[in-house]
């Protein structure tokens, strides 16, 4: 009889699978650290309501924009080298926004902070891939590796609640600078540095691609504003989808894209990526418009709305730490199912929120749904991205998972937000923001519907095995 017991990580390979951890849950809390202190940061900085979604966005942007630029460069110059860098443009960038005296800084310094995260996502995947074949410990280290990215997310709210409340919503970006150094330093003494494959990139895919997801993004920002009958708003739509034609195109002709199509041939990579966006999409939207909900409607500070989610923190943690031996038993899809299920029954939920929801009776039990559902979703949505890719694929495939990452949080957060501004102009205060939760809850249920929908239809077909 094969045990269900997950393989353990071996001890040559812990201290690598520790800078992997550390250095995607940097970036990770670092997206999330701003949610708890956007009061504090509005209050101080004089940022308007919409312009207040451009810190998260410019950074998702940037992020996603450059992500597959990343994965490239790691190919082509060697691994630990791209990582270094990376991971010093995002320290830097850190400590300017830690001494951010108006609002263009600190939107400029979040963009370069994206820049320097698009190159460190993409290496701590392929490090993974690299570091662990295929089999029962890769899925072990991924399951960590999704604990990192899920459970930090819920951490940099705590976080940020907690500097912003009671010292300054300043130091959570601070404290990357120390990790920052600390990781560089560990790369140079653990990581093995690859020998990079001299090559051409892709200049003209990843112009077209970066240009094509900011204009959707622009479009969908002024949409929530000035409507989509705006000619600009239009021209931005139109022009995004030409871009994306033309890096399709672009792909299809270059020697070494930076996204191979073949990575799309595989129906369950294929339902991985769309699932990941989607999935993404609605939770980061929990995190924004739920955070805000606990301070602008329930009267919490930032310190008090970061602790209030501890309950979805826990159960996030537990449930990434028990998915590895849930997969190896029942295998990846049935695990996803479940695991969606419950994230989408949480948001359900939280649409019903109104200005009279107190925490205890419509906040815990909901948020620990979505909690399981991002603890248990991301570790199978990640292995099923990377089933059957070739090793020469492995840093093009790291890559597009990040982008799906990235650009689910960015495209989905807009798409929301576009949504939520459909509130009655009647209403203000707190009543106004209670309504735009509700209407933004809705449509990250819509968004989780979704995911479930590929889950069941797609990525059902493999029965067990995560990796072949």
């Amino acid at each position: 009889m094969t045990s269900t017991r997950p393989a353990t990580i071996p001890a040559e390979s812990r201290p690598v699978l520790w800078i992997i951890l550390v250095s995607f849950a940097m970036i990770v809390i670092d997206n999330s650290i701003v949610f708890t202190g956007l009061n504090k940061i509005q209050a101080e900085l004089g940022f308007t309501d919409e312009g207040l979604s451009w810190i998260s966005s410019i950074y998702a942007l940037f992020f996603g924009g450059f992500l597959l630029v990343g994965a490239r460069a790691g190919d082509l110059f060697g691994r630990r080298r791209v990582f270094a860098i990376g991971l010093l443009i995002f320290s830097l960038a850190s400590l300017a926004i830690c001494f951010a005296p108006s609002q263009s800084v600190l939107v400029i310094s979040r963009a370069v902070q994206g820049i320097g995260a698009a190159i460190i996502a993409p290496s701590t995947l392929a490090l993974l891939q690299a570091e662990f074949p295929p089999g029962e410990t890769r899925t072990r280290a991924i399951s960590f590796y999704a604990a990192a990215g899920g459970v930090s997310a819920s951490v940099g709210l705590v976080i940020g609640g907690i500097f912003a409340g009671w010292l300054s919503w300043r130091i959570g970006f601070f404290i990357n600078v120390p990790i920052g150094l600390a990781l560089i330093w560990a790369l140079k003494h653990f990581a093995h540095d690859s020998e990079g494959k001299p090559g051409p990139i892709d200049f003209a895919g990843a112009v077209s691609s970066t240009l094509a997801i900011g204009l959707l993004l622009v479009a969908i920002e002024r949409s929530a504003t000035v409507g989509w009958a705006d000619r600009w708003t239009l021209f931005a739509l139109v022009a995004s989808l030409v871009l994306l034609a033309v890096f399709i195109v672009v792909q299809t002709r270059v020697k070494l894209p930076l996204m191979p199509l073949r990575l799309f041939a595989s129906t369950e990579r294929s339902g991985a990526y769309a699932a990941r966006l989607l999935f993404l999409g609605a939770n980061m939207s929990f995190y924004f418009y739920i955070s805000q909900f606990m301070q602008g409607v329930g009267g919490m500070n930032a310190a008090m709305a970061g602790v209030a989610f501890l309950p979805s923190t826990i159960v996030n943690f537990a449930a990434a730490m028990v998915v590895a031996r849930f997969i190896t038993r029942f295998g990846n899809g049935p695990v996803l199912l479940v695991t969606v299920a419950c994230g989408l029954a949480g948001m359900v939920w939280l649409s019903f929120l109104s200005p009279g929801s107190g925490y205890w009776g419509a906040l815990v039990i909901p948020s620990m749904l979505v909690g399981i559902g991002q603890g248990g979703s991301l570790a199978p949505l990640t292995a099923a991205a990377l089933v059957g890719v070739e090793k020469e694929d492995a840093g093009a495939a790291s890559g597009v998972v990040n982008v799906a990452h990235q650009m689910g949080a960015s495209l989905g957060i807009g798409v929301v937000t576009a949504y939520a501004a459909g509130a009655s102009n009647a209403l203000v205060g707190p009543e106004l923001l209670s309504e735009r939760v509700h209407l933004a809850m809705q449509a990250a249920s819509a968004m989780m519907f979704l995911t479930l929908m590929i889950v069941l239809f797609v990525l059902q077909r493999r029965p067990k095995s995560l990796e072949r």
